[in-house]
């Protein structure tokens, strides 16, 4: 049975908790573009985001982010994960409000220390002490994440499928997804 997707799916939260991988599954299942804001800005501005960090700093990115972030909302229905600090923005949620919906892909500060702690391309946790960076982040954003309309629970132990499943049941819960005829049905 195909599954139709209602709205474009924008997930939210924080580095680490799995947006680009589930995104990537979410939208192979439901047969539509997955879309990573992050990496459009990579491809815009032909720099890596710790580059665009260090030459025009954090400002300066966030804007970016908000522009990418409008032109692939605009765009056909579609999975797209947006960066940590994207819904922050109070512009960027009523964008995403208006085009599509959020879900927050929820995780808890162990598994996103676990995930994140050996990775060089996070210019946020290039600090003294990481760890106490990324905690103070997710004090700071869990607010903002809490105004998303959907709420994921990331868990250790499932699978980017497992945790793809969970995320279609919760939007065919929110009348966001439904089924309907495969197409070799509908050709007949």
């Amino acid at each position: 049975m195909a599954l139709h997707l209602q709205k474009t799916v924008v997930l939210v939260g924080m580095m680490g908790a799995g947006k680009t991988a589930v995104g990537g599954a979410l939208a192979r299942r439901l047969a539509v573009p997955f879309l990573d804001c992050d990496d459009e800005i990579v491809k815009a501005a032909r720099l890596s985001i710790a580059e665009i960090f260090e030459r025009d700093g954090e400002p300066f990115f966030r804007q970016k982010e908000t522009q990418v972030l409008r032109r692939l909302l605009s765009g056909p229905t579609c999975v797209l994960s947006t960066g940590g600090g994207a819904f922050v923005s109070a512009e960027n949620r009523a964008m995403i409000a208006h085009y599509g919906v959020s879900l927050w892909l929820d995780a808890d500060l162990d598994l996103l220390w676990q995930r994140v702690r050996q990775k060089a391309n996070r210019p946020l946790l290039r600090t003294e002490n990481p760890y106490e960076t990324l905690r103070k982040l997710l004090d700071q954003r869990r607010p903002c994440y809490e105004m998303a309309s959907l709420r994921v629970q990331a868990q250790a132990q499932f699978s980017v499928e497992d945790t793809a499943q969970t995320l279609i049941d919760r939007l065919i819960a929110a009348g966001l997804v439904e089924p309907g005829e495969t197409d070799q049905a509908a050709g007949q």
